[in-house]
């Protein structure tokens, strides 16, 4: 049996049932499985079987719907609302690049929080238990910034900004330095 390529995305093709075929395993998927994939750290492309739509993002965001829906809440209200209002300002054009060197920022920070965990011995090192609670520390910072990895094409294009926005982005890159250092302190 070929092994799959983890660096290759996982083609998942859209019935006209709506039912999901993953073709690497030639079985049904349902979106908890996709949701998994990704977790995993692999990149899925869902296609539609008749028209070849890519419909990736529709499911991404369904994935994201159903876990706050469940309770599961990632994104603050204020967030949402922002993203909400983006669709209709000016901002439009720098949110996606925002909001990509935001989770860059986050990984980096999440991998320095791991090798100063592994290296800095602490005074709590000699508590009783501590190497279990750091492991759990290290799944839990793993499990919450798993999986997440560079947006190909993500490289803001080189655009002449609207009328107005040269405030917008410097207060963009204002507000990505303080996010910098707080994650540097960390």
């Amino acid at each position: 049996m070929v092994q799959p390529d983890a660096a290759s995305p996982l083609l998942i093709k859209r019935y006209a049932s709506r039912r999901l075929y993953n073709t690497e395993t030639s079985d049904y998927v349902t979106l908890d499985d996709i949701s998994s994939f990704i977790r995993d750290g692999r990149e899925v492309r869902i296609v539609d079987l008749k028209s070849g739509d890519d419909l990736t993002r529709q499911y991404l965001l369904q994935i994201i719907a159903e876990h706050e829906s469940r309770g599961e809440n990632v994104l603050p209200v204020d967030v949402l609302t922002d993203l909400v209002r983006s669709y209709t300002t000016q901002a439009q054009s720098v949110v996606p690049q925002f909001l990509a060197a935001s989770f860059e920022m986050l990984r980096e920070g999440q991998s320095k929080i791991m090798e100063k965990m592994a290296v800095i011995p602490s005074p709590m090192s000699r508590m009783p238990g501590f190497e279990q609670l750091q492991r759990q520390q290290q799944a839990f910072l793993k499990a919450m910034m798993g999986g997440w990895t560079n947006v190909p094409g993500s490289e803001p294009a080189e655009e002449k900004p609207a009328k107005g926005s040269e405030n917008d982005m410097a207060e963009i890159r204002r507000e990505l330095a303080e996010l910098q250092k707080r994650i540097s302190r960390l």
